[in-house]
């Protein structure tokens, strides 16, 4: 095959954490943005970087990259004049763990969120507090009263050791002589290491900003807060492939103003901090309908990207025929605009997601490249096709061994150099294929199961939906209100727009674990009850009721496949 004649293929990572930080005192809640910051966002730009001709869309949601922002000026400040760190976790390692058992406890308990099997059991010193944690805090023999500072200490320390990315620990002495030392560290241990997390923080989006540059990278977004574009719109989409489905009481007033809002704020954002005007969106959840397609190419957007199932339920309501060599392989433009579309191919993302963890990285690497190149010899003009593979860039590889090095690299690098594959972006395809299907309307739903069942639809999700319906009522007649200051109007949206992030509701419902649900349950009504505040109200009762018990998820929740 000649080099003229390769499959296009897009390798599409998503980064997104919902708003962690407590709008109304500034503290984290949760530390996940800089976890996964230290970890997957420098890994995959670390991999990018190595491999010259490689390629890859990465798509960042705006609220992430203001927390990645604030995380990395915090940490200047407390470097330069000593300013106190409002993560409680990154805290312990400024200024040493609580004096308190009842504030060291909940520390502990956030050192064991972490895979067993890939991040605590890899280090023995690790995995030995870690059991004894589990035996003497939270088990049947508690006597943490006789456990010492030094304890917690060590146990802060490894769990950042555990999570910083393996590029950086590979190449970084600093990491190297911390792990090596095993125990005991010092204050001045743990200063080093914060200074490792900080040189991270403070260049991580750096790198994708010049991997950008340099055209290696296309950088895309999601909209600010990442709330699910189509439901806000209207909540009757969901009915599109969930007839049955019971909804919330009321419909969500001013949904297209706040899609509009999503869209304009979180440009600005962007382009803002990155410095790039992007012109590429992964609606949050690849959740698309007609009106929200419509307002992504009247914002700007010249392409979007969705699931599988959107497509295939697009074609068959437009009474198109699913030829499989051809319909899942292609672009496709909306309408007679110049918006076009492309959809991700479930079986090869689901397979890295779910699958190659388990396996030798060259076997995972050799057996996703022997598919792509069957579908390039299958394929006719495979020169003027391409296969999306987007993929969550941050919770699956904890799942690898040593965070995917052994499977991003080489894949990388091989895909870089193969006769019949060829790396591309969405905006560098677009500059020379015309070749693209027609969608004169899509099926409502998600890149999960072509539906928003995730979002809605349950009672526990229904309930999260119908409290925030209230909250929307209420912030309205404030921003009506033409004596309420602009500055007050600005934080009521900002604040509005966190409540609407798609997280919340991904996480109510019998399909994911009980601590998890009820983690977010507590994020929700925190994020609501200051919206609350911020309109001069008491927030309702009804805001904390319980939000379910939960289940059982694969992956602890965090991720989805894109189909039963």
């Amino acid at each position: 095959m000649s080099a003229d004649n390769r499959l296009n293929v897009v390798l599409c990572w998503h980064m997104h954490q919902p708003q962690y930080q407590d709008q109304g005192t500034g503290t984290y809640i949760r530390p996940w943005t800089y976890l996964h910051a230290i970890k997957d966002y420098i890994d995959m730009a670390a991999h990018l970087a190595a491999v010259p001709d490689a390629r890859a869309v990465v798509n960042f949601a705006p609220i992430l990259i203001e927390q990645l922002q604030d995380y990395a000026t915090q940490l200047d400040d407390f470097f330069a004049r000593s300013k106190k760190i409002s993560d409680p976790l990154l805290n312990c390692l400024a200024q040493g763990v609580p004096e308190e058992l009842a504030e060291r406890v909940p520390i502990a308990k956030q050192c064991l969120q972490a895979n067993q099997e890939r991040l605590i059991d890899r280090f023995e010193p690790y995995r030995r507090l870690a059991d004894f944690c589990r035996q003497h805090l939270f088990g049947d023999t508690f006597t943490g009263n006789y456990i010492n500072r030094q304890f917690f200490s060590d146990l802060v320390v490894w769990y950042h050791l555990a999570w910083v990315g393996e590029t950086v620990r590979r190449c970084d002495p600093r990491m190297q002589r911390l792990i090596n030392k095993e125990k005991g560290y010092s204050q001045l241990d743990r200063i080093e290491l914060l200074r490792v997390i900080a040189d991270i923080m403070k260049r991580v989006l750096s790198e994708y900003r010049s991997l950008a540059e340099h055209e290696r990278v296309e950088l895309a977004m999601s909209p600010y807060g990442h709330p699910m574009l189509p439901l806000l719109a209207d909540f009757g989409v969901a009915r599109h492939t969930m007839p049955r489905a019971p909804l919330p009481v009321e419909t969500y007033p001013g949904g297209l103003d706040r899609v509009d809002w999503h869209l304009h704020y979180g440009r600005e954002v962007f382009k803002r901090i990155l410095g790039v005007e992007p012109v590429g969106c992964w609606p949050s959840e690849g959740g698309v309908s007609d009106a929200v397609l419509l307002r992504l190419k009247e914002h700007g957007f010249r392409w979007f990207a969705s699931g599988q199932g959107v497509l295939a339920n697009s074609l068959r309501k437009s009474g198109k025929s699913l030829d499989e060599n051809i319909w899942p392989h292609r672009a496709y433009r909306f309408r007679d605009t110049d918006l076009y579309g492309f959809f991700r191919h479930d079986g090869l993302s689901d397979t890295i997601g779910f699958e190659y963890a388990t396996w030798h990285g060259d076997d995972a690497v050799g057996d996703l490249i022997h598919k792509l190149d069957q579908i390039a010899r299958r394929i006719p003009s495979p020169e003027k096709r391409i296969v999306s593979i987007i993929m969550d860039g941050e919770n699956a590889w904890e799942h690898f061994p040593d965070n995917a090095y052994h499977f991003l690299r080489p894949l990388f690098e091989l895909l870089a150099q193969h006769s019949h594959l060829k790396l591309t972006t969405y905006s560098e395809y677009l500059k020379t294929h015309t070749d693209a299907g027609q969608l004169d309307t899509v099926s409502a739903g998600s890149w999960v199961y072509g539906t928003f069942s995730t979002w809605i639809g349950q009672s526990d999700k229904n309930r999260a939906w119908d409290i925030l319906v209230g909250a929307k009522k209420q912030c309205d007649k404030v921003l009506r209100d033409v004596e309420t200051e602009v500055d007050k109007k600005t934080a009521i949206e900002k604040q509005l727009g966190i409540c609407e992030g798609s997280d919340w509701f991904w996480w109510f419902g019998d399909d994911n674990p009980p601590e998890s649900v009820n983690e977010f349950a507590m994020i929700y009504r925190n994020h609501i009850a200051y919206l609350y505040k911020l309109i001069g109200l008491q927030a309702p009762d009804a805001l904390f009721e319980n939000f379910g018990y939960g289940g059982h998820a694969e992956h602890g929740g965090v991720m989805r496949r894109g189909r039963h």
